[in-house]
């Protein structure tokens, strides 16, 4: 939130679930009221991360859209280099360190340009991790959750990740460009080994 916030992102939404209480509670303690808008997901446990993002189409609005996985952790200049990107659809991209087969990964149709974004892309053909975080010109968001829209709740395929709607645009002409953040550092916490590390990576810098 801070590292938003540093980088002139004033408009914040927070779709919750899981432990929504405290999660709330800690905001609201931690933010001026009004800066961090929360959206609840009340069956989060019966769905996937695409229709929480769905829930924040409402809030989102008609502007562009900078898209957040919760669990990562980044360098601040990460951040700076995806917000001045100015293709319509920008992913930052990991190329550096193992890349795992249940990592959201990679294909590359030429030098920066996605062909591929999922999990059963195969190791071998991997160019790099998603690490999470998303750019969406106003257009491009607009196409993302009408994708969304029918996808979730149409064909109700409440369990899938967002990176399916994505690589259906992608399919369907939009172009998805990769963005390298190379030597940055950035971490996805799943685990206590991965929050170990990352305690190592970032607060022990500050």
């Amino acid at each position: 939130m801070n590292s938003l916030l540093r980088n002139g992102v004033t408009s914040i939404v927070l779709v919750v679930g899981f432990q929504r209480e405290k999660i709330i509670s800690f905001v609201r303690s931690r933010w001026p009221e009004g800066t961090i808008h929360c959206v609840e997901n009340p069956d989060f446990a019966g769905t996937n991360n695409a229709c929480s993002l769905l829930l924040a189409r409402d809030a989102v609005a008609s502007d562009s859209l900078l898209l957040l996985d919760s669990d990562i952790l980044f360098d601040d200049e990460i951040l700076r280099q995806i917000l001045l990107a100015a293709e319509d659809v920008a992913c930052a991209m990991r190329t550096q360190g193992a890349i795992s087969s249940e990592d959201i990964k990679i294909e590359l149709a030429d030098a920066l340009r996605i062909r591929r974004i999922g999990k059963d892309i195969p190791l071998s053909r991997a160019a790099g991790e998603s690490i999470g975080m998303e750019k969406f010109s106003a257009e491009a968001t607009q196409l993302l959750f009408q994708t969304l829209a029918r996808r979730v709740t149409s064909e109700k395929r409440i369990n899938e990740f967002y990176e399916a709607s994505f690589q259906e645009m992608i399919d369907g002409g939009q172009t998805f460009h990769a963005m390298d953040v190379k030597l940055l550092s950035c971490i996805e916490v799943d685990t206590e080994e991965d929050l170990l590390r990352a305690r190592e990576m970032f607060i022990q810098k500050a």
